[in-house]
């Protein structure tokens, strides 16, 4: 069986084809590139030009008959930064899809950054290794920490070569070496926070950039090998790129014309991050966006996805001890919020994703104390706008964020102008989760877990609450009949609190 993975970037389209070999790996068959770049106009004006359009519709016809001399099946497209900010993306996306039934997927920073690190995975040996992915693009730079398979965190940094280039080139010229190297040192404290100064057992960069800077290693410096550029070598590069103009580095270096204007900006960038990084060397596996995808169509294939929850609730601990959450307060809201979700199926109707939805937004309920106890559900709104959480598709996120800003006080309502943009479907989700995580939150008023296990189940006249705990729990059962409410009214039904030395087994 042959797949196909496509990779839209920013400075060019890429195409590879793979086959699947009887010990269920992958044998790259075929590798294509076209110097498609739709950046030069999404990170201008914001809008991809007729002839730009025209230019990567001709190539998806290209993939379109390569995949069938080769009998693919299936094909997987994936577009990052340029087409993610491009005001009519969509249109090119619709166009290919019309003319070659191939479609485009516009993935998340996230998403690119877990397709990476996946590819990476399956060609070193990541064991028991800390680890920092470097992944520059045209449009952004990806910076991955991870600890063997698991990654830890992934910021997406706007610094893309062809961005740069586009940024700082005063009417279509190259901007100058010191307004580079400026504006790359104006991320060094983001990346170093990102960082925290804890040591990296390997460094791994990725993309075509990277791979140019190998093989200009083993060139210029007479190496061995292309797998790796040591920190002074990448030094040593900068200033040999910087001492030639574009039309030299394609004489004399033998660069294409849309690597040579790149290719020392994205020096710049990468020797910025290593430094704050404290790495010595840099591996250069010659992977990119296209094998990781290639790897996860392979793993999908041989079988159903692998759900991707503890992705999603350990990136979830992980953004909540970044802001110093009560770790026990809101794991034990989080048992008590999926026991009621379990017990209550009958009203409220929604699958095991939603679960997933109400378990994160329970976990990082009060996340919004880090700024200001007042209105933490507004600040926990913010910071999960722009925390985006591994595993968690953007739109997913979206809907966190407002359940985590609408679970106490304030009612969801299409006055406020985040939720309204919210699609009915989704409003309907956040109202439901929101009902179910009130309940929740007002058992554990307390911060001590003195409740042990919640138990719902209807009777003739509505729904009985049965609770087991410690003590007469007065304080807990004042708190939920304040907070009953929304419940009661999206779901149409009474809730009738009562203390029980209940049967049913307690939380684990």
């Amino acid at each position: 069986m042959n797949l196909a993975a496509i990779d839209v970037g920013s400075n060019a389209i890429r195409m590879g084809v793979g086959r699947v070999t009887v010990e269920d790996g992958l044998e790259i068959v075929e590798s294509t590139r076209l110097p498609v770049r739709l950046g030069k106009d999404a990170f201008t004006g914001g809008q991809l030009s007729e002839s730009t359009m025209q230019a990567a519709t001709d190539a998806f016809i290209r993939f379109r008959t390569i995949a069938d001399q080769f009998g693919v099946n299936p094909i997987r497209a994936v577009a990052t930064s340029a087409l993610r900010e491009a005001e009519n993306g969509e249109l090119l996306v619709d166009r290919i899809a019309r003319q070659t039934n191939i479609q485009v997927e516009i993935i998340s920073g996230e998403e690119e950054a877990r397709l990476i690190h996946l590819g990476v995975g399956k060609a070193l040996d990541l064991t028991g290794k800390r680890a920092i992915l470097i992944d520059i693009g045209g449009g952004s730079v990806e910076v991955t920490l991870a600890r063997g398979n698991e990654i830890i965190s992934s910021e997406s940094y706007p610094m893309g070569t062809v961005r740069l280039l586009q940024h700082l080139g005063a009417n279509g010229s190259f901007p100058s070496t010191k307004l580079l190297r400026e504006y790359t040192n104006s991320a060094r404290r983001r990346i170093d926070q990102e960082l925290g100064g804890q040591e990296v057992d390997i460094c791994v960069g990725t993309g075509g950039n990277l791979e140019e800077m190998g093989s200009l290693r083993k060139k210029l410096f007479k190496r061995e090998s292309s797998e790796l550029i040591t920190v002074e070598e990448l030094n040593a590069l900068v200033d040999k790129l910087s001492d030639m103009s574009v039309e030299e580095r394609m004489k004399k270096l033998d660069l294409r014309s849309d690597r040579a204007d790149v290719i020392l900006p994205a020096c710049m960038v990468l020797y910025m991050i290593v430094r704050e990084a404290r790495v010595k060397e840099i591996k250069i596996p010659g992977i990119g966006l296209k094998d990781g995808v290639l790897w996860d169509m392979l793993s999908q294939a041989a079988g159903p996805r692998l759900p991707r929850r503890e992705l999603v609730l350990n990136a979830a601990m992980r953004l909540g001890q970044k802001y110093q959450f009560d770790a026990d307060h809101a794991v034990h809201v989080s048992r008590l919020a999926l026991r009621i979700f379990d017990q209550t199926l009958a009203l409220h109707g929604l699958d095991k994703d939603s679960r997933l939805l109400l378990e994160v937004a329970a976990l990082l309920h009060d996340i919004g104390h880090f700024i200001n106890t007042i209105d933490h559900d507004l600040h926990g709104y913010y910071i999960l706008k722009k925390s985006p959480l591994m595993g968690l598709e953007t739109d997913k996120q979206e809907i966190v964020a407002n359940i985590v800003r609408f679970h106490r006080k304030v009612f969801p309502s299409t006055q406020d102008e985040n939720f309204k943009a919210l699609s009915s479907r989704d409003r309907l989700l956040v109202i439901k989760i929101c009902a179910l995580l009130r309940l929740a939150d007002a058992l554990e008023i307390s911060h001590t877990s003195r409740l042990l296990d919640v138990w719902l189940e209807k009777d003739l006249n509505g729904w009985r609450v049965y609770l087991h705990g410690k003590g007469e729990m007065m304080l807990e059962k004042w708190s939920f009949e304040k907070r009953k409410s929304l419940f009661e009214d999206v779901f149409g039904v009474t809730l009738k609190v009562l203390k029980s030395e209940i049967k049913k087994r307690s939380l684990k």
